[in-house]
């Protein structure tokens, strides 16, 4: 990628990243940028919202699991 091309990359992932801010979606950059280039390759945005909501809905249960040896 040239330069003017990664500039311009670089603004759009910030403004993205603004817009989400805003929004309050909780994204951050690097997920945010994974989920652009998946609607780049024409992945379905509404689908990619679903399976981001559907794994934040699961989170909580699968970090609550103790981390803690049983004992012997």
């Amino acid at each position: 990628m040239d330069s003017e091309a990664e500039r311009t990359a670089r603004e759009s992932l910030e403004l993205a990243f603004q817009m989400s801010n805003i929004l309050d979606t909780g994204l951050d950059r690097h997920t945010l940028s994974i989920l652009i280039s998946l609607c780049d390759l024409g992945l379905n945005p509404e689908a990619l919202a679903a399976v981001v909501k559907e794994l934040r809905r699961e989170t909580p249960t699968t970090t609550s699991i103790s981390t803690t040896p049983s004992a012997p």
